[in-house]
């Protein structure tokens, strides 16, 4: 049975994506920062007090609605593979050969029979003159909806953009004092993330990652 792009598109609650922000059909905005990560159970009782902390003090100086999003996805060796390839081409020592062949043997052989999954976390900063804090950002893009765009002029949209920037310049300063690094995603990235999120069994692009662990 053939797919109608245009009723399956009537199921993303996303109208257009621009200067790094997603522009509901609602006229709601949303940025997406990714964040790095850190792992409590390797820091001393003292500092996880203190990292506890200063996340709750962060979380509440809020005056509006942040939503964590953990994002799972099989991990892709195959750019990896390719580049030991292209390394093994120009390898003349035959022992570094051999042992780099059975690198990549070992390598596909334990991720094929593993699931391993990469994980990448994101906070979504949200904009709305009528705010929603009955569902979450993904929460709404996975519900079926069917309302038209709101419109706004270029003017509307930069007054709304401005404020939503204040919003993720807090939540970036506020993740900095309990030493999370976050990052707004671009146009590309945000179209990226999109893509692999409601089509999980493509090999599509992996978001570039801007912040690390």
């Amino acid at each position: 049975m053939p797919i109608n792009a245009q009723a399956t598109q009537q199921l993303v609650d996303i109208e257009t994506i621009r200067d790094g922000v997603v522009i509901l059909k609602t006229g709601e905005l949303r940025a997406v920062l990714m964040c790095s990560s850190i792992n409590l159970a390797l820091k001393s009782q003292d500092e996880q007090d203190a990292l506890i902390y200063q996340y709750q003090n962060f979380l509440n100086g809020l005056d509006f609605p942040l939503q964590f999003v953990v994002h799972s996805r099989k991990l892709d060796i195959t750019d990896y593979i390719e580049d030991i390839k292209e390394y093994l081409k120009n390898q003349k020592n035959e022992l570094l050969r051999i042992q780099t062949e059975e690198y990549i043997e070992f390598i596909e052989s334990f991720v094929g029979m593993q699931n391993i999954m990469a994980k990448t976390f994101y906070a979504v900063v949200p904009f709305s003159p009528k705010e929603d804090k009955k569902k979450g950002f993904f929460d709404k893009l996975f519900a079926p909806k069917t309302a038209s765009f709101i419109k706004m002029s270029a003017e509307e949209f930069t007054k709304y953009k401005n404020q939503l920037w204040q919003r993720v310049d807090n939540v970036i300063a506020g993740l900095r004092t309990v030493g999370i690094r976050s990052e707004p995603l671009d146009d590309e990235e945000l179209k990226e993330l999109f893509f692999n999120i409601y089509n999980p069994g493509e090999p599509g692009k992996e978001v570039i990652h801007k912040v690390q662990s």
